[in-house]
């Protein structure tokens, strides 16, 4: 049995010494097992930097609090080599969380790996609009095993604290992919958090979507406007958390998905390793047609899966439920033949 280090009785400003002491005693290949009542992920890659050895890490159930994980303690870095953390198991707003934490601390010269279960390339946008040109991403490796992205920070950062959650330049976004980076990010921001847009002119289109996406649950204020810029901040309002948050308030069980989707098959991932379980399922999904959906058979609760879909996929996205056993799930995942949008196929092109 692993020895157990304790932090959930500990001041949050105590948490990296007594990590930092108890990593540093153990040898390569020991492995302990961590408890806290907030991630630690950030301290773990700071490890890695100052101290120049490899720590991986993995949570037992990476929703459930306290946070309860098992840290395998490598050996010294090779020279030139970065830490890494592997997000794959962590919700959308938990990654972003983490990962905008761990730029923020970053010095110049300073970086780390990134592993995803896919192309992480909204937070370069995010990274790069709320600290400037000062980020180096360079891909190491895209496909069935993960992709890899090598992210140094080249210089400091002009970035400065205020009320927003995050912030995107989309004049620095390529035209295809900036109302969907939008949307896959505010998806995950916190009921009551704001969203900063830095545009050349008001986009009243993606404001068009917001309306019919979230209705009336968020705000959307001009704080500045002048030839060329264009400053809003939208607010996600408290009622959006039963539809939109990310929050863990569980996933929307659907009481019409027998008659929105048809089966097609069942995808039993329990003998995958996790990296090609969310491939696999990514592929299924896509590869569905309105009205139909599977049912994905797993070995722990998959709720990081729903919120990943939540945040990316369409209104007709349908998640439910049908068993909750301890070492077998089984939820139907589908796409309603009808999203409850009459128009939400016909969303003007972002003109910014």
């Amino acid at each position: 049995m692993s020895p157990s280090l304790t932090l959930t009785s500990r001041p949050e400003d105590e948490y990296r010494q007594v990590l930092f002491e108890a990593l540093t005693d153990a040898e390569p290949g020991d492995e302990l097992e961590v408890v806290a009542d907030r991630d630690v992920d950030t301290h773990l890659v700071r490890y890695q930097i100052d101290r120049g050895r490899a720590v991986k890490w993995e949570y037992e159930h990476p929703n459930e609090e306290p946070r309860k994980l098992q840290v395998t303690v490598g050996g010294p870095l090779a020279d030139g080599e970065l830490g890494t953390i592997d997000v794959r198991d962590l919700k959308p707003q938990r990654r972003h969380e983490a990962l905008l934490d761990i730029f923020d601390e970053l010095a110049p010269d300073e970086g780390f790996v990134l592993v995803n279960d896919h192309d992480p390339k909204p937070l370069y946008y995010e990274i790069q609009s709320m600290h400037g040109e000062v980020i180096d991403w360079e891909y190491e490796s895209r496909g069935a095993d993960g992709w890899r992205v090598k992210i140094e920070k080249t210089a400091q950062s002009k970035h400065t604290d205020d009320d927003v959650v995050t912030r995107y330049d989309v004049r620095e976004i390529p035209k295809q992919e900036r109302h969907p980076t939008i949307h896959h990010r505010y998806g995950m921001i916190p009921a009551g958090g704001t969203m900063e847009l830095i545009a050349p002119h008001e986009p009243r289109p993606l404001k068009q979507e917001f309306r019919r996406r979230y209705g009336d649950s968020f705000t959307w204020n001009i704080v500045e406007d002048e030839p060329g810029r264009c400053r809003v901040q939208v607010t996600k309002e408290e009622a959006d958390k039963d539809t939109n948050s990310t929050e863990d308030t569980g996933p929307r069980a659907s009481s019409s998905t027998d008659e929105a989707v048809d089966i097609t098959e069942e995808l039993d991932v329990r003998d995958l390793p996790p990296a090609r379980r969310h491939e696999l399922i990514y592929e299924r999904y896509a590869g569905l047609d309105r009205g139909e959906g599977f049912i994905l058979v797993n070995d722990h609760d998959p709720k990081p899966l729903y919120h990943q879909f939540d945040a990316e996929a369409g209104p007709e996205f349908r998640w439910e439920y049908r068993q909750k056993d301890r070492g077998e799930f089984r939820v139907i995942i589908g796409k309603a033949d009808r999203d409850g949008s009459d128009v939400a196929s016909e969303e003007p092109e972002a003109p910014f």
